[in-house]
């Protein structure tokens, strides 16, 4: 038995079918989670009871091997491609989505279509006030002002991972507590933070994506997959090759409304990975579109639906 699979074996987490297990393939590194969260016991939640694991998940794909798109149920990837380009934009208002045919966020979304600062707006434009005072040469008084400038991010760690490659500070946050407190935001993210690295021999580009909360059926494969062509998207603009993405579960669970849905799917055997292709004309982030993302060689098991827990 290899290292690995004596560490599952110390930790009671056995993977998915493990005489044929693939490492890194996203089905079975997903998958084998999946038992063990079944075996919890339901924790009460906001609305609908979930089997939970806190700070236990964590998972490892390596996209030399194939893109991390499921294959034990069918995967929306325009849907996919068409809420990261959404994002990166800035836009927190459905209505492009809407118009895109995706509806994602309209559970959340108030009269006008608005979200607050979810993403979009903290990746792109992360609101910073810088204390100015002011000086009176006279005797009447002058209050002192807040300067208002944003930080954008996403171009700031472009521009990291070109100058300074090895740096440890490549971080992205979507969690902006000024705004958490004042309840600006619909829905608080849960995927907060996302961080890079570079590899010793400056070809690959790896990234580690944190997440809060993630509903392990219908959210985590939809963020994996998200997530993985952030990545491919960064590595082709910053003149990497993808290599590594490994999501850490904080809490991971799986509803009661869901348990039927996942038990099926464990039913089923993972296919070979299908390969992306970017449109290689790109080198701006920000000029992507949906179409500019292929997926080929997709050949899954179909569809199993599931109702969004609000």
């Amino acid at each position: 038995m290899n290292t690995q699979l004596e560490t599952w074996g110390r930790t009671g987490i056995m993977p998915y079918h493990t005489e044929n297990y693939t490492p890194f393939h996203v089905d079975y590194e997903y998958l084998r989670w999946v038992q063990p969260l079944l075996d919890q016991p339901p924790k009460k939640g906001r609305n609908t009871p979930g089997h939970e694991f806190f700070g236990t998940v964590q998972m490892e794909f390596d996209l030399t091997k194939g893109f991390p798109l499921m294959t034990t149920k069918s995967m929306p990837m325009k849907t996919i491609a068409t809420e990261l380009v959404w994002m990166l934009s800035g836009n927190t208002n459905v209505k492009w989505l809407n118009e895109k045919k995706v509806k994602l966020w309209d559970e959340w979304a108030d009269g006008n279509g608005n979200l607050g600062p979810i993403y979009g707006k903290q990746w792109r434009n992360w609101d910073v006030f810088q204390f100015v005072p002011r000086h009176a040469e006279n005797t009447e008084w002058v209050p002192d002002e807040y300067k208002k400038y944003s930080i954008d991010q996403i171009k700031n760690l472009i521009e990291e991972i070109k100058r300074a490659p090895h740096s440890k500070g490549m971080l992205v946050s979507a969690w902006n507590p000024a705004d958490l407190a004042l309840d600006k935001v619909k829905l608080r993210s849960c995927h907060p933070f996302f961080q890079c690295s570079v590899s010793a021999d400056e070809n690959y580009l790896s990234m580690k994506m944190y997440q809060r909360s993630g509903d392990f059926f219908l959210g985590v494969p939809f963020n994996i997959a998200q997530y993985a062509l952030l990545l491919s998207m960064l590595a082709q603009v910053t003149g990497y090759k993808p290599g590594r993405l490994i999501v850490t579960e904080s809490s991971a669970h799986i509803y009661e409304n869901h348990v039927e849905q996942m038990k099926l799917q464990l039913k089923r055997t993972p296919k070979v990975l299908p390969t992306l292709h970017l449109n290689t004309n790109i080198t701006d982030i920000f000029e992507f579109k949906p179409e500019d993302v292929e997926i080929r060689n997709y050949d899954p098991h179909p569809k199993i639906k599931g109702d969004i827990t609000v």
